[in-house]
């Protein structure tokens, strides 16, 4: 079966199309800038060179429409027709407390899943858009939504909880959610799986760090904390975001600086984090090249995302009473070497030594501990578009 996966945000719209017996995605892509003048459809087949599409997109339907006229077209197209294309995966980002699993897509799921909206009002409205064009374009195929918040469903309340009245949580089910989910199961099981040891009777840790960043506790394959929270604001320091901050600066920088609620959701979303307190970027790759040329906001920012991210691994062993593997994954950890190696310097008291040889690896599987280490930590790269295909298929 050929598997179109679809990743919709509030103006781009990413994609594969996956062989779901070889497991080889046959194409990539990425529409942007939809709505905002002249987009643009950057499409790439296996083996074949990127194709990039300069047009106006006017809404995510006529993204879609591009996008599956690049997957026939007779120069650079994978299949020949839409008939090929046997299920649709959609990544949908908040599924509240409704949804455990992933779920076959029917009017009563999209109605469900417009019921959070209020939970994640910049993710799940685009991602609705992308069923709905789906829906419309490739009629009668059947489609399946894999939520972020779904694996984290398995939390224990003493983790999901927040210390409010409890009115708010029957009310407004207002508690930790998490995210990043469908990257934390895939790279937990595949951990599992390349350290050689039974997930079912594990105990791993996830660092899920890229510009968004989280951490998973996965204790025998289930997620039992994380460090998002009710919105993907809280937690770590992450690219542009705060991370978790005493609530108390919100009321204080609004009354300083004179700003709304709008505005200081802003300012936390967007212009905090290793970029605000470096004032120099989000990309860790900036924040090296200015360490490197003696930029002392830039080592400070770098240095409390290594200790907030220390801190929390810390946490999830003692939620854990101890781990047996800890995977690096996404953009910065993937890539990071400097990331991981200050990182496992705070893991003395884990047995951790890593080879510092290997963790210049970038990308790749690899274990990255020594032979003495008595705690693995490995990189990990994530693939959840691969991680969608499969459950879209497995429902099927």
């Amino acid at each position: 079966m050929k598997v179109l996966v679809i990743n919709c945000g509030s103006s781009s719209l990413k994609y594969q199309l996956i062989d779901s017996v070889s497991e080889i995605a046959l194409a990539v892509g990425i529409c942007e800038r939809i709505g905002q003048g002249i987009s643009c459809l950057k499409h790439t087949p296996n083996g074949g060179e990127k194709v990039v599409i300069e047009t106006p997109m006017e809404n995510h339907e006529v993204a879609i429409k591009m996008v599956l006229d690049a997957l026939t077209d007779k120069n650079h197209g994978v299949i020949k027709s839409l008939e090929e294309i046997g299920a649709v995966g959609h990544r949908v980002v908040h599924g509240g407390e409704k949804f455990a699993t992933s779920t076959i897509i029917t009017d009563e799921v999209i109605q469900a899943i417009e019921d959070c909206n209020d939970l994640a009002p910049l993710h799940n409205p685009a991602n609705l858009i992308g069923i709905r064009a789906c829906a419309n374009l490739i009629k009668g195929v059947p489609m399946v939504a894999v939520f972020d918040t779904a694996f984290h469903q398995t939390m224990p309340a003493k983790a999901y909880l927040y210390g409010i009245p409890h009115e708010y949580y029957d009310k407004y089910k207002i508690r930790k959610y998490g995210f990043h989910g469908t990257s934390h199961s895939f790279v937990s099981k595949r951990a599992a799986e390349f350290a050689g040891i039974d997930i079912n009777n594990s105990k791993i840790i996830v660092c899920h760090l890229g510009n968004g960043a989280s951490i998973t506790a996965v204790l025998n394959g289930k997620s039992i904390d994380t460090s998002m929270g009710f919105t993907p604001l809280a937690g770590l320091v992450m690219g542009t975001r705060s991370g978790n901050i005493d609530p108390s600066i919100i009321e204080f920088i609004a009354k300083k600086e004179n700003k709304n609620i709008d505005q200081i959701m802003n300012l936390l979303n967007k212009e905090s984090g290793v970029q605000g307190m470096s004032d120099v970027s989000s990309d860790f790759r900036d924040i090296n090249d200015a360490m490197d040329n003696g930029n002392e906001m830039a080592r400070t920012a770098f240095d409390v995302f290594v200790y907030r991210v220390a801190k929390c691994i810390g946490g999830y062993v003692a939620a854990m009473n101890g781990v047996d593997v800890i995977a690096f994954t996404a953009g910065v950890g993937e890539n990071d070497h400097k990331v991981r190696e200050d990182v496992c310097q705070y893991l003395g008291y884990l047995g951790v030594t890593i080879d510092l040889e290997k963790n210049m690896t970038r990308s790749k599987e690899i274990m990255l501990t020594t032979p003495e280490s008595t705690t693995k930590v490995c990189i990990m790269p994530t693939n959840e578009e691969l991680a969608i295909a499969r459950e879209t298929v497995g429902l099927l």
